[in-house]
């Protein structure tokens, strides 16, 4: 019996932006079915990586296929919706109208009232684009980008501007269409999102992938605890004690990342014997995520 088809298939990609390497050598395939994050700093490659997804680039050298065609042929781009950062609707038109237009767009679209239940937009179907809430505008939006009924959603950053209660709906309405057996591709800073969300992530850093597994996995790949206290401390006197792998400060507090933090632990009571609120936890995904792009790691 013959596998399916992957839903994204990256073999050896390059892109170039003259002479910046936006992406080296990627090679990634992903299954259908399922949540994928795609996280990593600013300027990683998530943003090349979906404009060759939605067919918007060509690849500089290899190939980059979407359910085993080209991405940028037709019968691609009915089985892609996207919600992107970039680009605008008519404000003046309303929910409705928007929606009337996409499902046009489709062969087999949603029909109306499934795409008004799924993206929770009941009773804004009359209402303008342009008087619709921050967080109104995100579902319409979303609503726009499964108006096709498409195989694979594209979700750069969903949930900017939401508060947790919306952001925490809108994590319900991404697990219901997944649900349906439909791969959805995830991009987010909200770390905590991807963590609840995704069955698997992909890391990118300076066009490369450096990280591909579940959240538990990624977390289990940095070995450590996290250490979190108060203390006079400089950063300098932090950055020699033996074992410490990441540093940050927030809100008068330091937290660090190490490899045995009981002996930290130790070393920071015997050098500060002010210290206090020290708080021992496990490695979470925004820590792993840290240590794996080198982000504010210690030298």
């Amino acid at each position: 019996m013959s596998q399916p088809l992957p839903a994204v298939r990256l073999a050896s990609v390059r892109k170039s932006y003259g002479e910046t390497l936006a992406l080296r050598d990627v090679s990634l395939d992903i299954a259908q079915g399922g949540v994928i994050a795609l996280l990593g700093p600013n300027g990683a490659g998530k943003t090349t990586t979906i404009k060759l997804l939605l067919g918007l680039a060509a690849p500089t050298s290899g190939t980059v296929s979407l359910f085993g065609a080209d991405p940028r042929e037709s019968r691609s781009r009915w089985n892609i919706g996207a919600m992107l950062q970039v680009g605008k609707v008519p404000e003046t038109l309303r929910v409705r109208e928007h929606i009337d237009l996409f499902r046009h767009y489709y062969p087999k679209p949603l029909p109306a009232s499934e795409i008004y239940d799924a993206a929770g937009l009941r009773g804004l179907e009359n209402r303008k684009f342009g008087d619709l809430s921050g967080g109104e505008r995100q579902r319409a939006l979303f609503a726009l980008a499964i108006s096709g009924d498409p195989q694979m959603l594209v979700l750069d950053e969903p949930t900017v501007g939401f508060d947790v209660q919306t952001r925490h709906n809108f994590w319900e309405q991404i697990r219901a269409f997944a649900a349906r057996g439909r791969t959805v591709l995830l991009t987010t800073h909200y770390l905590e999102e991807a963590d609840a969300l995704a069955d698997r992530i992909v890391v990118v850093d300076h066009g490369s992938v450096i990280a591909d597994g579940t959240p538990g996995e990624l977390k289990q790949q940095v070995a450590g605890r996290t250490l979190r206290c108060t203390t006079e401390l400089t950063e300098t006197q932090l950055r020699g004690i033996a074992g410490v792998r990441v540093i940050r400060f927030e809100h008068g507090n330091v937290e660090l990342v190490a490899s045995s933090v009981e002996s930290v632990a130790r070393e920071l009571l015997s050098m500060d014997r002010a210290l206090s609120n020290l708080e021992i936890s496990s490695v979470q995904l925004e820590e792993a995520f840290l240590t794996l792009t080198h982000a504010e790691e210690v030298a």
